[in-house]
């Protein structure tokens, strides 16, 4: 993250401002800011060439009040301890916010993908299962994709933890359809995006049929909330990857333009081999575009004290998580520029999660359209009780989001006692 605000200084900076107005004790707010568990293991690696990698495995579990711990597994170099606490923590408000019954927790490996082979990742994928079996399961722990894993990795671990404890498709989320995955889940995040980004803009009277939309970052949560706007009208004027963005004011066929990503990216290229009636622009330029709506959807910190100034967009809709500092939240609010938290506008991914989850307890699977309505409904409710509390006790969406999510967890830790 730029300038020092680390993910974890931005949520205790915005659960900071919760407490207070909660009046939270000090013993409740260190109670809830500790980690109930804190996992840093040793996962060495024999690579097709013979030589021996050492690589390190993280789980940090940090609230189980409200039901089992959530929360999904991150492949990348950068990740450490720290890195996962301010994940877990985040967890922990966001499925308290959308009312499931989970807990927060990430987790995850400090390894490249990228750079590893099928077999190896497979090999460091079930040793991570191994190391942790007797931590996970479906009413203990449910891991599920985030950056770096998808469906093929929740596949491998249903087949670890099966050896260690039968076959139990509940275990993960994310997973495949034919081994019990959900229809609708791998949409589901910026699917979700964008129903929350359409219920604002009502709210915000702003017309979500023709408003302009940028998004940064075109992985799977940029490209299902790309594909939804342009099913409810909005006009993509703006896609970005890590290195490159493109842009037509004119707006971008969302679908054709998405098709052409994906064969670039098959071949290890960017978007700046992209060829098509459309500008190249840097990431800066399109956090900066003159735009209704920005989603910021890749990593976190990339607007902060130093760019939040330049920012122009009338609605900035978190899909990535903490992208906004927690020094340019307050910048963007005096410039009139609405923000919709992460843990509200990027929910639609662990709400369906939960609905994975209830179809593995029950051995029975659900439609599309069924996931799709179910995870709508979850969202308006969520949506409407933010409202609610906004106007109740004149906050703003993030302050609302966070002092309800806080006032359940501390509820559920008063009626279960010590």
């Amino acid at each position: 993250m730029s300038y020092k605000e680390t993910p974890r200084k931005s949520c205790e900076h915005f659960l900071d401002r919760a407490f207070d107005l909660l009046s939270v004790s000090s013993e409740m707010r260190q109670l809830l800011r500790s980690p109930y568990r804190e996992v840093r293991f040793e996962l060495p690696l024999q690579r097709k060439d013979g030589s021996i990698k050492l690589f390190y495995g993280y789980r940090v579990q940090h609230n189980q009040s409200r039901g089992p711990f959530k929360g999904g597994l991150r492949y990348h170099p950068d990740v450490d301890l720290e890195h996962f606490v301010a994940l877990a923590e985040i967890m922990t408000w966001k499925t308290s916010l959308l009312d499931l019954p989970f807990g927060g927790a990430k987790g995850g490996i400090n390894c490249n993908a990228a750079e590893l082979s099928v077999e190896e990742l497979e090999t460091l994928t079930k040793r991570y299962v191994q190391r942790l079996a007797m931590l996970l399961g479906p009413d203990r722990d449910i891991p599920a994709p985030d950056l770096g894993t998808g469906p093929r990795e929740m596949a491998w671990i249903v087949d670890a933890y099966a050896h260690q404890a039968g076959f139990n498709p509940g275990v993960v989320t994310g997973k495949p359809v034919e081994l019990g995955g959900s229809p609708g889940r791998l949409e589901a995040t910026g699917y979700g995006l964008a129903q929350i980004a359409a219920m604002v803009s009502a709210a915000q009277g702003i017309d979500i049929d023709g408003a302009t939309v940028a998004i940064q970052g075109v992985g799977n949560v940029g490209a299902h909330a790309a594909r939804t706007f342009s099913k409810l009208g909005a006009k993509v004027v703006a896609l970005s990857d890590s290195r490159c963005g493109i842009h037509n004011s004119a707006g971008i066929d969302v679908e054709e333009t998405l098709d052409q990503i994906a064969e670039v990216k098959k071949r290890n290229k960017s978007l700046r081999d992209l060829a098509g009636n459309f500008d190249k622009i840097t990431n800066d330029e399109l956090l900066e575009l003159n735009v209704d709506l920005l989603v910021p959807a890749a990593v976190g910190g990339v607007i902060h004290e130093h760019n939040a100034h330049k920012i122009k967009a009338g609605m900035i809709i978190e899909g990535a998580n903490m992208p906004v500092t927690c020094s340019a939240d307050g910048m963007l609010r005096k410039q009139g520029i609405v923000v919709i938290p992460d843990i509200l506008a990027n929910a639609g991914g662990v709400t369906a999660s939960y609905l994975e989850w209830v179809q593995n307890r029950q051995r029975y699977r659900w439609s599309k359209k069924n996931v799709f309505e179910n995870l709508k409904n979850r969202l308006q409710q969520a949506w409407e009780t933010v409202v609610a509390r906004c106007a109740a006790d004149n906050l703003n969406y993030r302050e609302a989001a966070y002092v309800i999510a806080v006032e359940r967890i501390i509820k559920a830790i008063e009626l279960r006692g010590f």
